[in-house]
């Protein structure tokens, strides 16, 4: 519960720290020169970041959890199958409901990768399946270099937006490059970045940050704010909790026919509902050069929402998890 309540804390403080920066870009946005800056300080940033996950992740942790393929299965389909095909369901069904930039950012969210610090930490508060939490979430973070920049292309393009396919594969590589140059350096520098954990953080989050008010000054000063009103804003965020809602019901139902325990349901419920953000923006700052203002407020408003649920959620299962563990608890638990 104290990793729940310490997971809350960083959640509202990034938040605070995106919400701040999303107000400078509106008061004093990059312009001219400044910009152009900015805009080489950002790539710089995800070439960064990427070189550093690179240099984190291991890819003999995903092998680790072979043996739990139907779990790692489940977990893949929701997050590069399920998703994307409930958001351009969504775009097809309602195509009028948001503007055109907030439908591309919702279908660019859908083929993300999920989270793995987040994935981990609430399947281990909850009593998940904490070995393959962390397998899942390792392979979902290193397909997703691969995977959402063409699964994000192919969807866009199919839906009359103005996506190359040289740009889409140009974005692999500009991942792709760091990426491996990371892995290539990661025995000499994976230990490091394993025992201080605040060098990838603080990476993390001063790339996103940075990200946010680049965007957000191309946003302002193309007239972002013109754009958007407080009526769009809650039709994402009802966009996004229907999404979220509808995945881990999906997901919940679907894991308990299939037979899984309910540590694999947990783990199946947390690492198949994530997206991650660290990944997201970079993409659609790539993906949307110039004109990424309104694209990242979906996966901005989804990120915060997806938290919020998950620690809820992590609550409830550790709670009924202590309940069934009391003297004779076990005729009167049910199970999850």
């Amino acid at each position: 519960m104290t990793l729940v309540r310490s997971i809350s804390s960083h959640i509202d403080k990034f938040l605070a720290a995106i919400l701040l920066t999303v107000a400078f870009a509106t008061v004093m946005p990059a312009r001219g020169e400044t910009a152009v800056a900015f805009g080489w300080l950002t790539e710089a940033a995800i070439a960064l970041l990427f070189f550093m996950h690179g240099a984190k992740l291991s890819p003999e942790v995903a092998l680790l959890g072979a043996r739990h393929w139907r779990l790692h299965v489940m977990v893949f389909l929701s997050t590069f199958a399920l998703f994307p095909l409930l958001g351009i369901s969504a775009r097809f069904l309602a195509p009028n409901f948001l503007p055109e930039p907030l439908w591309a950012g919702l279908i660019l969210l859908t083929a993300l990768p999920s989270t793995v610090q987040a994935s981990i930490a609430f399947t281990s508060v909850a009593g998940g399946n904490v070995p393959a939490a962390l397998c899942s979430a390792t392979a979902s973070s290193l397909l997703g270099v691969f995977l959402t920049p063409l699964i994000a292309g192919l969807l866009l393009t199919s839906h009359g937006l103005d996506i190359s396919a040289s740009s889409v594969l140009a974005i692999v590589v500009q991942l792709l490059v760091p990426f491996v140059a990371g892995q290539l350096l990661r025995p000499w520098i994976g230990a490091y970045l394993t025992r201080h954990p605040r060098a990838l953080k603080s990476v993390d989050y001063g790339s996103i940050l940075l990200i946010v008010y680049s965007a957000f000054s191309h946003g302002v000063v193309d007239g972002i704010w013109h754009q958007i009103d407080a009526g769009d804003l809650f039709k994402v965020a009802l966009v996004d909790v229907a999404l979220l809602a509808t995945v881990m019901t999906i997901l919940t139902f679907a894991s308990r026919q299939l037979g899984f325990s309910r540590a694999d349901q947990i783990t199946i419920v947390f690492c198949g509902s994530k997206k991650s953000l660290a990944n997201g923006l970079p993409i659609a700052t790539l993906l949307f050069a110039g004109h990424v203002g309104l694209v990242i407020i979906p996966l901005m408003l989804f990120h915060q929402i997806q938290l919020m649920v998950c620690a809820s959620l992590a609550r409830h299962y550790a709670a009924r998890r202590v309940t069934a563990t009391e003297p004779h608890a076990g005729l009167r638990a049910t199970p999850v």
